[in-house]
């Protein structure tokens, strides 16, 4: 059962709640799967980290050897292109995208369902500024896919639409907090002395919706409830 707390004393352990709550340095892929049927009405606005999308790096070459040989210096030439920009990068992932490395080729490298075929999916990310629009950032990866220098029968398949990304979702949980507790203060002087709340969930992971084409709305689902105090 929910104790009925007065505001000041539902602050408190808001705010202890956020010390204990770690961020998790991660890219996590923003998808529909966490749209917002429990969205709450307090949240804060925060731009995407990058705009991403998916390619599919194939090449037919009968010989399996230089079949390999093709795709890896076709790589190389991908992770070489993505570092001499400022905004680009490479990766590898799907609900999480971590960094693509040389290291990483063989493991992402494998058959394709045609014969003699083999295949590898990666992530390119460009960098969201706070000028950016989603067409410009599109065409940033566009431009990038295009000026690719291909080896061999190596070719590069882009898949499905963009999608956007958001580091560490769990460090913007203080200030999501923040505007909870001073929600819970407003409603509990409203109704004046004698009067607290109570609020369930704020253990809850950060959530989001897109709340336009680069910018998502950021919360935690939670229920608050207004009641006299006990006596």
């Amino acid at each position: 059962m929910l104790r009925h707390l007065s505001a000041i004393a539902a602050a408190t352990i808001v705010l202890l709640l956020s010390a204990t709550a770690q961020a998790q340095v991660e890219t996590v892929v923003v998808t529909a799967e966490r749209a917002a049927e429990d969205a709450s009405d307090i949240f804060i606005i925060k731009r995407a980290d990058h705009v991403i999308i998916s390619v599919t790096v194939s090449c037919d070459t009968r010989d399996a050897d230089q079949r390999k040989r093709e795709m890896k210096e076709t790589l190389h030439n991908m992770l070489r292109a993505a570092a001499a920009t400022a905004t680009l990068s490479l990766g590898v992932g799907d609900k999480t995208v971590g960094k693509l490395t040389e290291a990483d080729f063989d493991d992402i490298m494998g058959a394709d369902t045609r014969p003699d075929t083999s295949r590898a999916t990666i992530i390119i990310k460009t960098t969201v500024s706070p000028t950016d629009t989603i067409n410009a950032a599109v065409a940033r990866l566009n431009d990038f896919v295009k000026g690719i220098t291909k080896v061999g029968r190596t070719e590069i398949y882009r898949g499905g639409d963009w999608q956007l990304t958001l580091i560490a979702p769990e460090q913007y949980r203080d200030a999501i907090l923040a505007k909870i507790v001073d929600d819970a203060k407003r409603a509990a002087a409203l109704f004046g002395a004698g009067y607290g709340v109570s609020m369930d969930g704020l253990e809850h992971a950060v959530s989001w919706y897109q709340k336009g084409p680069l910018d998502l709305a950021l919360y935690i689902p939670y229920s608050m409830k207004v009641a006299p105090l006990a006596k």
